[in-house]
């Protein structure tokens, strides 16, 4: 997720201990470790041992039961079909309260001429991946709130059951007073496709994607699902980061039901929500703004 602030206090001296037993588990000799940008929930490390390079992520274990086998499964089920450049998984384990999740290091190079194309094409490729029903195998995590995922028959049951109702009670637990009606229940049970199941990212801003080596786009950090593939379109126009090439290839590839674009922000009010319940009121605006249109 974007701007999450949660992060993992560990003394360095422990912090380093941990690190030299994870290294010695995988049997990475003389190993160095430089911290990397990006790890808001997690710690993210560069473990050097010669010239093999890794990706090492650690948190709090009671904190965030799960997380990393979540994102284990949710990497793999991506890297699965070989549609788009996923890290694949090395290792997974506990160390004195820490969890960590091992992963292949992704040398970085300048986009390619045909980077936003390929994209386009990749994701469009990814999304006809399907399933007999919505869901995953297992509930996962969309930043540090837990996602569930159980299997439902109909886009409308999962979108409502498994992604709106848990976030819309987070809110009211909270406080929040969002205004939610059944008529609004109904009316986006109107207007979302009957399409099948596709395999999505789940949490696809602009900070969860890389660049690798050969200058192809690389993807990181999911909240896998089948699920609705306009959930991925919808929130990579959320924040921003990425080209309008992406879009126009992917629509070439794999067209999209007439309406999309009324339709983003319905898809954006998870993520919204999902936002509200992190990092407070800032979004609440947004939030009701979606919620009236719909009422």
């Amino acid at each position: 997720m974007i701007n999450t602030t949660t992060r993992l206090r560990i003394l360095p001296m422990l912090e380093n201990n941990i690190l030299n037993k994870i290294a010695e588990e995988h049997n990475l000799k003389n190993a160095k470790f430089n911290r990397l940008t990006g790890g808001d929930i997690n710690d993210v490390f560069l473990i050097t041992a010669g010239d093999k390079k890794q990706v090492v992520k650690i948190n709090n274990a009671e904190k965030f039961p799960g997380m990393f086998a979540a994102e284990k499964a949710g990497l793999e089920a991506l890297h699965k079909p070989k549609v788009i450049d996923v890290p694949n998984v090395l290792g997974m384990g506990e160390i004195e309260n820490t969890s960590y999740l091992l992963l292949e290091y992704k040398e970085s190079a300048a986009k390619s001429s045909t980077f936003w194309k390929d994209f386009g094409k990749q994701m469009a490729a990814l999304h006809k991946i399907t399933s007999e029903e919505f869901g995953f195998h297992q509930d996962n995590y969309i930043g540090s709130l837990p996602q569930k995922n159980k299997s439902t028959k109909s886009a409308v049951d999962f979108y409502i059951s498994q992604r709106l109702e848990p976030q819309f009670k987070l809110a009211k637990d909270t406080g929040y007073d969002l205004g939610v009606t059944k008529s609004f229940f109904r009316n986006i049970s109107e207007i979302i496709p009957d399409e099948k199941p596709a395999l999505i990212h789940g949490d696809l801003w602009g900070g969860n994607y890389l660049v690798n080596g050969n200058g192809d786009p690389c993807l990181i950090d999911p909240a896998t699902a089948f699920a609705p593939r306009e959930m991925d379109l919808s929130m990579m126009q959320l924040f921003g980061g990425f080209d309008k090439e992406l879009f126009k290839i992917y629509e070439k590839e794999f067209p999209l039901e007439s309406g999309f674009e009324e339709r983003i922000p319905l898809w954006q009010l998870y993520y919204l929500l999902v936002h509200l319940n992190l990092f407070g009121a800032g979004y609440k605006p947004q939030v009701t703004s979606i919620i009236k249109q719909y009422r």
